[in-house]
């Protein structure tokens, strides 16, 4: 046993020791009953009836592979951004030219637009969410949503032809509102007795990328401003949060029918997002070499930095002594009680789903759990 895990303990606050980054496969029964939602057989009460069921079954699933934290495996979505963006006020989710590229494969062609001030309102994802609290018991019930910087990345710097509208006179007051949507949203979902939220956000992954760095530059875009900024957001959105909500930040380089869009280490970014974001942890992908190395991590501070060894992409099952290794060398750079792991994404970020199988799914789950059970003991 390496030396970094002579004090290794487990802990009881998320992010936990063996975590996860939140979507799962979609069930056949949920697929079939979308479907056939919109070919006008049955009503959204019954694909609300059916999913319900999947949901309760899935949090099941989870408890007996020995999670802390649970979720609702984002059943209720089709996309794990686009979804939440369409439930804010002065967005609306609609059909665009073309899709997003990974690696050759193309998403479905969706977007939203903003038509009027960005707030949060009566948002849908409540409701899923107090479904979850009461599915999930004692354990933990964790919310996923896409991050306030991630929101703006679509709006303003995915969509190339985007002009700022009149109601936000200038940058400032756009970011402004974008972080106040997202202030209420975070005392609402606390209200509903959230206390562990992730926020995730595939915008660092292009900032990560010299490629899609050098692509912002030709624009006129900085894209250590636009880190800078992204960061001034994400910590006026968390800022008033209460003192037991946790919240963490999931980042990757895409995640689409097991594609991704980006390659490219954390270094860029490390200097402003690891060592100013107000975040109590980070999801990080690093399941392969796009990911680059450990070095960045000296940026950290106190956040729990969960690390993506596993992956949600293939179905191939990992070697647990390769992935102690990985842990130590990370444990040379953060302190071994700073560190937790996961999959280094969901097995779902859209509807379509990764290709593995769902045995093989919770094969990963459970070598996750069991992994982290021998090098995190409980403290003596």
């Amino acid at each position: 046993m390496p030396t970094q895990f002579e004090n290794a303990t487990t802990r009881d606050l998320p992010p936990f020791r063996a975590d996860h980054v939140g979507s799962f496969l979609r069930p056949e029964s949920v697929k079939e009953a979308r479907l056939q939602l919109q070919e006008g057989k049955i009503s959204e009460d019954e694909l609300r009836a059916v999913e319900d069921d999947a949901i309760r079954d899935l949090v099941e699933k989870q408890k007996q592979c020995g999670l802390q934290a649970v979720t609702d495996g984002e059943f209720r979505r089709s996309w794990w951004h686009l979804d939440f963006f369409a439930g804010l006020e002065g967005l609306t989710k609609k059909v665009t030219e073309k899709g997003f590229v990974f690696q050759g494969v193309h998403t479905r062609a969706e977007s939203v637009v903003l038509e009027d001030e960005i707030g949060f309102g009566e948002h849908p994802m409540l409701q899923h969410f107090a479904f979850l609290k009461a599915c999930a018991g004692a354990h933990t019930a964790k919310m996923t949503i896409p991050s306030p910087a991630m929101l703006h990345f679509v709006l303003a710097i995915r969509n190339e032809q985007f002009k700022r509208p009149g109601f936000y006179a200038t940058e400032d007051a756009f970011a402004e509102g974008i972080a106040k949507a997202y202030k209420d949203a975070v005392a609402a979902f606390y209200a509903a007795g959230c206390r562990y939220l992730q926020l995730d956000d595939t915008s660092w992954g292009g900032l990560c990328s010299e490629e899609q760095r050098a692509a912002l530059k030709a624009r006129g875009i900085d894209p250590d401003g636009l880190a800078k900024r992204y960061v001034d957001i994400v910590n006026a959105a968390i800022a008033d949060r209460p003192a037991d909500m946790m919240v963490t930040m999931h980042i990757c380089r895409g995640n689409y029918r097991s594609t991704w869009f980006a390659s490219g280490g954390y270094d860029p970014v490390a200097p402003e997002l690891f060592a100013n974001a107000k975040l109590d942890g980070f999801f990080l992908e690093y399941d392969t070499d796009r990911a680059g190395d450990f070095s960045p991590l000296r940026h950290i501070k106190n956040q729990q930095v969960v690390l993506g060894l596993v992956s949600s992409k293939t179905g191939e099952l990992e070697n647990a002594e390769d992935v102690k290794e990985r842990i130590a060398e990370a444990a040379a750079i953060v302190p071994i009680n700073q560190l937790c792991l996961s999959p280094q994404c969901g097995f779902s970020s859209t509807e379509e789903g990764n290709t593995l199988s769902e045995a093989e799914q919770w094969a990963k789950m459970r070598f996750i759990v069991e992994t982290a059970a021998s090098v995190w003991k409980p403290a003596t």
